[in-house]
């Protein structure tokens, strides 16, 4: 069956530009309940005397960090549990302590009845207390990308919205989405328990979309997100060819659990791609399918911790990225079909998985590629506050024959061990990262790694508040392609857009690459990132590939050398509202002396973009 070029995906654009004002603080969701009108004002008078009048000022530090961390990148003092049971009150909800009558919940509400009961959702379930507040117990804690940045907490503007309406905050204010355009994170692990705190009557739309209770056992949640993105693209693909296009992308999900021993969440995708000069690439263009569609079964308690069994479609984001991640730049993302069994912890996580991949299909539906596995396990240890050590095993193969610049590169059969170990201390930064990689490559043995060594200093008492980083990148390539052992490393699914050049021109095999990032807020909600990147072969016989892997350029003699450039890369994010980003980049690519040399009437040695995109969600 052929899909639609313009489905479900104009309704959902439109709802997302009514929450553009709902995004603005202000909100739908009107009370109809005097009830908890009369409660609430009676929790407000007796705990006048010691409670803040700003919603935003009742917050610890340590909190707005929790919520910036749980956003997608990185924070400072990550606390291990949210501060759920903050706020003290009566029953306010339908269901809240004292509702239960079963005789299990009433003994276990004996045993707390010294302890002051807490403003939250508690409802019973066929003989079981569930406290919604800690659904899910062990939200996934998003793993420090490369490079990351604390975004700003300090008392201000956190939105141009804010400023227009001169709205100074104290804190940041909560959000299960981060204040950046781009979220590589799945919805699914964005965490909104917070919103169980919160008197309805003070919701806003997104918020008042979150956390619905349907019965004692049932919890809904739906959001989802639009965005379009201007490309304009000189010499694209390193073509003597420019190409200006515009990329629309749709996302709907919705998230349903019962009590926290099952969850179906399910989420459509509607991506195109406009008035293109060159075809659209295959990363752009999906229209209207299905990204995730799983269940979740709470198989048993390891260590008073959850252990989950996921079946279904699902994205896959692990550690850096940069073998395994959600790619958020491609207009489609990426997905795959299968199982996995995973436990979140305080300080340990384990995940083990085996799926296959699910390219997308523009004119027709997705269905896994049974010729490519991915299966692993991954261990994550947080041994403090904002530190990640991650050791993993991955396995991924391809069964069939791919040729690019005359290099056999499929069929593979790769086996990957590597380590990472991220963190802080005293403003100074680090990450490293190491990998082996043994199997096969296009009929011979393959024996490859990759490693990355990067440092950083956060100044966090000058203006703007800026992070450095400088990093080395290397990925091993082969001297003698098509002889002996392969040694060119096989990058797996990354993140390669974020690490390796917005330009999308170079990929992590046969590269070095030494490169380095400054971050900076000349607001709060105002993100500014300049990168530069010099990029080199390690073998040049080997091929350069893009950030998708591919082979786009070889001098088999290797006498083209292996200087291929330098890369510069402006980002520029405002964030309008609390759920609305622009950004505005421009990316250049300077050819060196390989990509001169390689360079044809129809093959440029030079390369640029700009691009402005919107990103609304809710």
């Amino acid at each position: 069956m052929a899909k639609s070029r313009n489905p479900l995906s104009t309704l959902c654009i439109l709802l997302a530009a009514a929450c553009v004002w709902a995004g603005n603080g202000q909100g739908f969701a009107q009370c109809s309940c005097a009830r908890h009108d009369a409660q609430e004002q009676q929790v407000r008078d007796a705990s006048a005397h010691n409670e803040p009048d700003s919603y935003y000022a009742d917050r610890s530090s340590s909190a707005s960090s929790h919520h910036i961390e749980r956003a997608g990148y990185a924070a400072d003092n990550v606390p291990a549990e949210d501060s759920l049971e903050r706020l003290a009150s009566p029953a306010s909800y339908e269901g809240v302590d004292g509702a239960c009558t079963c005789p299990r919940c009433q003994k276990q509400q004996g045993k707390e009845q010294d302890v002051k009961p807490k403003r939250k959702c508690v409802t019973c379930c066929r003989g079981r207390r569930v406290d919604w507040g800690t659904i899910p117990r062990s939200p996934r804690p998003v793993p420090r990308p490369g490079n990351f940045w604390v975004f700003p907490a300090e008392p201000g503007y956190f939105s141009l919205y804010d400023f227009w309406q001169g709205n100074w905050r104290e804190k940041p204010p909560r959000s299960g989405y981060p204040p950046f355009g781009m979220m590589p994170p799945s919805f699914f692990d964005t965490d909104w328990r917070f919103v169980e705190e919160m008197n309805p009557c003070e919701r806003n739309l997104v918020e008042s979309l979150k956390r619905m209770h349907l019965t004692d056992c049932l919890m809904f949640a739906a959001g989802g997100q639009a965005w379009t993105r201007y490309m304009h693209e000189t010499n694209s693909r390193l073509l003597e060819a420019n190409n200006d296009y515009l990329l629309a992308r749709t996302r709907v999900w919705g998230d349903l659990w019962y009590a926290d021993a099952a969850r179906l969440y399910g989420e459509y995708l509607w991506a195109d791609s406009f008035a293109e000069d060159l075809a659209p690439l295959s990363i752009d263009v999906n229209r209207g399918d299905i990204l995730n569609l799983f269940v979740d079964v709470k198989a048993l308690e390891w260590d008073a911790r959850p252990v989950y069994v996921r079946i279904g479609r699902q994205e896959l984001l692990l550690g850096s990225q940069r073998l395994v991640s959600t790619l958020d730049w491609a207009n489609t993302r990426r997905t795959f079909e299968g199982v996995r069994v995973f436990r979140q912890g305080e300080k340990w996580d384990v995940d083990l998985f085996w799926t296959q991949l699910v390219p997308p299909r523009p004119d027709a539906f997705d269905r896994a590629d049974h010729k490519r596995d991915f299966a692993g396990a991954w261990l994550t240890c947080r041994p403090k506050a904002g530190h990640f050590v991650d050791m993993y095993y991955l396995y991924a193969n391809q069964n069939r024959s791919v040729v690019e610049q005359g290099l056999t590169v499929a069929p593979f059969d790769t086996n990957t061990f590597g380590a990472r170990y991220a963190g802080d201390r005293n403003n100074w930064l680090w990450d490293f990262e190491s990998m082996i990689q043994f199997g096969r490559r296009g009929g011979q043995d393959l024996l490859a790694g990759a490693t990355t060594v990067g440092g950083g200093y956060r100044f966090a008492e000058l203006p703007a508040r800026p992070t450095a980083w400088v990093y080395y990148d290397w990925a091993s390539g082969d001297a003698s392609p098509g002889t002996g052992r392969s040694s060119t490393f096989n990058q797996l699914y990354p993140f390669g857009h974020y690490y390796l050049g917005w330009i999308d021109l170079v990929g992590r095999q046969n590269i070095h690459d030494l490169n380095a990032h400054l971050f900076c807020f000349p607001a709060n909600w105002v993100t500014l990132w300049l990168q530069y990147h010099h990029f080199w072969l390690h073998h040049r016989r080997d091929a350069l590939y893009n950030a998708g892997g591919v082979a786009i350029r070889r001098d088999p003699t290797g006498a083209a050398g292996n200087n291929v450039g330098d890369e510069i890369d402006v980002v520029l994010n405002v964030r309008l509202a609390r759920y609305t980003d622009m950004m505005v980049g421009y990316s250049r690519l300077y050819g060196g002396g390989f990509l001169e040399r390689t360079a044809t009437p129809t093959l440029a040695a030079d390369s640029d973009l700009t691009y402005v995109m919107f990103v609304q969600r809710w």
